[in-house]
């Protein structure tokens, strides 16, 4: 990978580039739209949302605006976390087209395994939403289809009935919390995997992020994401200013060593920021 616009390639073929842009907090406002064209414009090609963003209008806005084709922007979405099984899933998809105003999505994730409402079900329920992600795609309504947050005994529970697998998942993946034996799995299974949190939600004080950040001259943001591109991650950092638009997409020009790499394993004391999959009140 030499820029941010180089991509992998999925498992049914379509090209995804290598760093997308966050959206999560932003909100459905004109300067939402206005930060993600900024974004297109520092040269991101790949913008992440979700429904429960709040900010899909907004974000829709900028990728029609932005001077671009639709074919040169690579967009993911997420389902809303009540709206599992079949029938709500094709509706919520509807929903957030509407909110788009997009022909087509280019990824279409579950954004949680194991929502509240379905806590006592969630196979059968994400059985139901995965029949209709594969209906939608063989539809051409979306390029591909994934999830986020599964883990193994998630991702096991839906290839049971799956006739297509998931071509990614979007994991919280930084130095503080590496999710090994899912990664494994997932490289087993032909899955890219997606980091988010890839900054730590700007928690990056440690002693040894500071001091790489020092020996490369970098910013504890660029060692972060060099990280995640290293261990063959696709990270998605927000930023709302060029400035660090354009510092997050700095990080092909070095590369940590081994050593530094495992130096950063020390971070992993401190552990996940997010929910755990199974227990998120939400």
């Amino acid at each position: 990978m030499e820029s941010i616009q180089d991509t992998y390639v999925l498992s049914n073929g379509i090209k995804i580039p290598c760093v997308g842009f966050g959206t999560w907090k932003l909100p459905n406002e004109n300067s939402t739209t206005d930060i993600v064209k900024m974004a297109i414009d520092c040269g991101y090609r790949h913008i992440d949302t979700a429904f429960a963003y709040g900010n899909e209008a907004a974000v829709g806005k900028a990728i029609r605006e932005c001077g671009l084709k639709r074919n040169e922007v690579f967009l993911t979405s997420k389902l809303n976390n009540p709206d599992h099984g079949y029938r709500d899933t094709l509706k919520e998809f509807n929903m957030t087209m509407d909110n788009l105003g997009l022909d087509y999505l280019d990824l279409y994730l579950i954004h949680w395994p194991n929502p509240i409402k379905f806590r006592e079900y969630w196979q059968e329920a994400n059985e139901g939403t995965w029949k209709a992600f594969e209906e939608l795609y063989k539809e051409g309504k979306i390029r591909a289809i994934g999830v986020s947050n599964f883990l193994e005994h998630h991702l096991d529970a839906l290839l049971e009935t799956a006739t297509i697998a998931p071509m990614v998942d979007q994991l919280e993946l930084h130095p503080q919390y590496v999710q090994k034996s899912t990664i494994s799995y997932c490289k087993d299974h032909r899955m890219i995997v997606e980091a988010w949190s890839p900054l730590i939600s700007g928690n990056m004080d440690h002693p040894v992020l500071l001091k790489l950040s020092r020996e490369y001259n970098k910013t504890p943001a660029q060692i972060l994401l060099r990280w995640s591109i290293q261990h063959g991650f696709l990270p998605l950092p927000k930023a709302s200013s060029a400035e660090r638009m354009l510092e997050n997409a700095s990080i092909f020009d070095f590369d940590l060593t081994q050593s530094d790499i495992e130096e950063l394993s020390a971070m992993e004391a401190l552990g996940r920021i997010g929910p755990h999959p199974d227990t998120a009140v939400f």
